[in-house]
């Protein structure tokens, strides 16, 4: 399909969730290319970006329901942050088997070093865009994301 073929809504969303697919793609090798020299992977960065943004210590099962992910995944990606020393566990409060996922001073600097080679690549990938175009294309992802999860009944 091409844009002057789409003739309903359906039809540029289907044209959309196409690219969609192929950005995501792209997105994840850049990424891992982007961190590998700081031992992580897209994956891992994204739950350590989870872990950092989030307003307080928590467990896995929050992190994958924050991240829209699989939660066996990502105990798997925890545990192996967990024994590289990126992450640590700690006792869960209200959740005796639930320990807690933190950051260590070796996942904050892993963090960081990621977040400081991602802003330039980032702000060059942005040169040419219109800030008008990815607010409002971040305005219809939000939208797609929530009617998905209403659909598939996730919160």
């Amino acid at each position: 399909m091409s844009e002057a073929a789409t003739t309903s809504p359906g039809d540029a969303l289907t044209e959309l969730i196409l690219v969609m697919f192929r950005v995501n793609n792209l997105t994840l090798t850049w990424g891992d290319r982007l961190v590998a020299p700081f031992g992580l992977t897209s994956a891992r960065w994204q739950i350590l970006g989870a872990i950092v943004f989030s307003e307080r210590p928590q467990p896995v099962a929050w992190l994958a329901r924050d991240l829209g992910a699989n939660r066996q995944n990502v105990q798997r990606i925890v545990n192996d942050l967990h024994g590289e020393g990126l992450v640590a566990f700690e006792p869960n409060p209200h959740h005796r088997r639930a320990n807690l996922v933190v950051l260590t001073e070796k996942g904050r600097q892993a963090y960081d070093a990621a977040i400081r080679a991602y802003e330039p690549r980032a702000n060059a990938l942005a040169e040419g865009l219109d800030l008008k175009d990815i607010r409002a294309a971040y305005r219809v992802m939000v939208a797609l994301r929530k009617g998905l999860e209403a659909e598939d009944g996730s919160p």
